[in-house]
């Protein structure tokens, strides 16, 4: 253990056993980060003290908030931010770029080819069952155009680094990914509490995203529409996104809406306004699949509009991302995204993926049945760091659990091996200290693919914890790519 002096009162840092994002294992600065750790040396501690609870205070303001469900300790809460950013060189983000976008073209070419010829089931890469029995496969879609075949327009992409400093991807959230707003949000808050420094820290501008979703929503409209008309379709105020549902409406200049706002006349999709009613061409939807259309999927749903398949169907409306798109992000399928990779691109992955056991097939099984107290164990369908065993952590009772769910239905989990998520610097009461991290850069597909420079750097709050997501302790930071690679 390492422990290294920031020349701040209350900073004395840990170097651990992690690969640590600003410090080198000897304890050196990384290049990188020399100009921030110059920066926080003149700051002293009271002034950044004092930093962070201004943007802690301006966070609650603004209604900077998540949603968090089935907590006796109040829904609402503020989103933790953590004063510290994390810094990617040029470089290095070149390279993650170059594999997102392989990453979202092989993806793509999937669902084009899952929803229609099924080549990579027929050739034997990935098995049918795999798919069919996949939560959010939607065979009703089969052989259903989509328009300039782009399943999946909007994408976030999970990654992590290991004990090497190595980017694996985690996983993929290809249905309706949330926590860009706090991106944004982070920024602005730096622009401010940093306002001599960080124009001149050399970081790419992320200003552009509202305006590249808002060009890539357009772009997808049905054919012939020459003056498009995109909404924002929320569940409503009570959504645990809801705050970021209406912050990129409001970037965009679009109209938020609710399933009641919409109605379905001759197979188009209308609006309600004070002036009658306005045709929808394209709706970005933030809705899930089964509460779409009561007509054709769930029929208890009140979030969505009746009869919006039908007009989806017919071409005269466009959705993003498309329906069926979670079948990619079944952590099942998530095993094959390198073999997708050469199967439809005959490109190595550049990003690699965590190596994945099957719990429905059988010698996979065997193995991590024997092996839970040293595997984490996965739902193949759930998200936000729910229906997870961290077998290291976990206790005999958790461990035995797990063995019986998964003995009962061995499709609905994966297993992998621990992977030691790097560290950052972070701010923690009166206190710098390292804590986990995670990256989620944010893909676009529209004419192009587009990645915004960065991505939401997630941070695991709570010592030791390897578990970012917000509804379980985590907070976020913003996260700084610089034009040059120090």
């Amino acid at each position: 253990m390492l422990t290294i002096d920031l020349n701040m009162d209350f900073s004395k840092y840990e170097v651990d056993d992690f690969f640590d994002e600003m410090f080198e294992a000897d304890g050196s600065v990384r290049p990188h980060y020399k100009a921030l750790h110059a920066r926080l040396k003149e700051l002293g501690p009271k002034e950044m003290f004092q930093k962070q609870k201004a943007v802690d205070r301006a966070f609650l303001r603004q209604g900077v908030t998540f949603t968090v469900y089935n907590d006796d300790q109040g829904t609402e809460r503020i989103f933790p931010f953590d004063l510290f950013p994390r810094i990617i060189p040029a470089q290095e983000w070149e390279f993650l770029e170059k594999g997102l976008t392989q990453r979202m073209q092989a993806l793509n070419l999937f669902l084009k080819d899952i929803y229609s010829e099924q080549k990579i089931i027929s050739e034997g890469i990935l098995p049918r069952e795999h798919v069919e029995t996949a939560a959010h496969f939607r065979p009703e879609f089969m052989n259903v155009p989509v328009p300039k075949d782009i399943y999946i327009h909007i994408c976030g992409t999970d990654l992590i680094r290991d004990r090497n400093g190595k980017y694996l991807v985690l996983e993929d959230n290809a249905r309706s990914p949330s926590g860009v707003s706090y991106l944004l949000e982070n920024r602005d808050a730096m622009k401010k509490v940093f306002p001599n420094f960080f124009p001149q820290s050399g970081t790419k501008s992320v200003d552009s995203y509202t305006e590249e979703l808002l060009a890539t929503l357009k772009y997808i409209a049905p054919d012939g529409v020459d003056d498009p008309v995109a909404v924002l379709l929320t569940p409503g105020v009570y959504n645990s996104a809801y705050f970021e549902h209406s912050l990129l409406a409001r970037r965009m200049g679009i109209e938020i809406v609710e399933g009641n706002d919409l109605v379905v006349e001759n197979s188009f999709v209308y609006m309600r306004t004070t002036e009658g009613l306005k045709r929808v061409d394209v709706i970005y939807r933030r809705i899930d699949d089964d509460f779409l259309d009561p007509q054709v999927f769930r029929k208890d749903s009140m979030l969505g509009v009746s009869g919006l398949v039908d007009a989806y169907r017919k071409g005269n409306v466009s959705l993003a991302n498309t329906i069926g798109t979670g079948v990619a992000d079944d952590k099942l399928i998530y095993k094959y995204v390198p073999d997708m990779i050469r199967f439809y691109l005959s490109e190595e992955p550049l990003l690699e993926s965590v190596e994945t056991f099957l719990a429905s097939d059988d010698k996979e099984r065997e193995y991590i049945l024997a092996n839970l107290e040293k595997l984490v164990v996965k739902s193949a369908n759930e998200a936000g760091g729910y229906g997870m065993l961290i077998g290291p952590h976990a206790s005999k009772a958790e461990i035995e659990e797990f063995r019986g769910l998964i003995k009962a239905k061995p499709r609905n989990f994966i297993a992998q091996p621990p992977i030691s998520l790097s560290r950052h610097p972070t701010v923690i009461g009166e206190e710098v200290e390292g804590r986990h991290v995670d990256l989620r850069p944010y893909i676009l597909c529209g004419k192009k693919i587009s990645i915004l420079p960065g991505g939401l750097t997630r941070v695991a709050l709570r010592k030791g914890s390897l578990v970012v997501n917000s509804s379980q302790g985590g907070g976020s930071k913003d996260t700084w790519v610089l034009y040059g690679d120090s």
